[in-house]
């Protein structure tokens, strides 16, 4: 056994093991026999503090100012990197304002976009609505001039004494047109609804009110042979003509 230790102590395993230079077998095998056997356990210990002694002869002295170096060092970094720090939120500032900017513009852009195309629907609505009053005031005037326009006089029944108006049928131009003379007193809750029979379909001409001028034509769609109806409605006016309170016929 002595003679085994001998032989592993003449190695220079332990050196090895103190300085960090041996394999991991190598300090497996170190580690196993400074646990097993004191007599190796005790020249570790010699060599360790050896090695201390050593290193401390041999140290070598720092310089005087090395300290304030690495202090001044220090400093320096630590400026750096607080104006690095600066810089970096200065840039996170300005990217931000940026990207800000770069959104209010683009939804103040958004926002004319949107005004501008509410202003040219609403120019549009107001050229058509033009066009179709011009329309409308040409018509007027064809079916009031062309002597080919027929004149006839629509009297309300005993529901409607009071009513009183006069359609105008022009066949070559195919228009026609109704002027309300005079309304009948009804109840608040009541209105006068006016319907045209075009080819066996009745369409809506909607509610004839106080407001009407005298002197205002209201269209009326032209067919041959089609009839017009004026009814008494519900205030508001109804989706369908009520036929038992029909109070004239207009007869084109």
């Amino acid at each position: 056994m002595k003679d085994k230790i001998r032989t592993f102590l003449d190695t220079d395993l332990l050196e090895k093991y103190l300085l960090g230079t041996t394999s991991q077998e190598e300090s497996l095998k170190v580690e196993r026999y400074i646990a097993m056997y004191p007599e190796v356990r005790e020249n570790y210990n010699n060599l360790q503090e050896n090695l201390e002694i050593f290193a401390k002869m041999h140290a070598l002295k720092a310089p005087v100012n090395l300290e304030d170096k690495i202090l001044r060092k220090i400093k320096s970094e630590k400026s750096i990197q607080q104006k690095f720090m600066k810089y970096a939120v200065a840039a996170s500032i300005i990217a931000c304002l940026f990207a800000g900017s770069a959104y209010f513009l683009w939804d103040q852009n958004q926002s004319l976009q949107e005004e501008n195309m509410i202003v040219n629907n609403k120019v549009k609505s107001l050229e058509e609505n033009m066009l179709q009053r011009l329309e409308d005031m040409r018509n007027q005037f064809i079916v009031l001039n062309n002597p080919q326009t027929k004149q006839v006089v629509v009297s309300g029944n005993k529901k409607a004494k009071e009513l009183k108006a006069v359609a105008y049928i022009n066949p070559v131009k195919k228009l026609s047109y109704i002027n309300v003379k005079n309304l009948p007193n009804l109840p608040e809750e009541q209105c006068l609804q006016m319907w045209a029979e075009v080819n066996g379909e009745m369409v809506n001409m909607g509610v004839i009110n106080r407001e009407i001028s005298t002197d205002k034509l209201l269209a009326l769609p032209y067919a041959d042979n089609a009839i017009g109806y004026i009814t008494i409605e519900p205030k508001g006016g109804n989706l369908t003509p009520s036929v038992e309170n029909i109070v004239a016929n207009i007869n084109f």
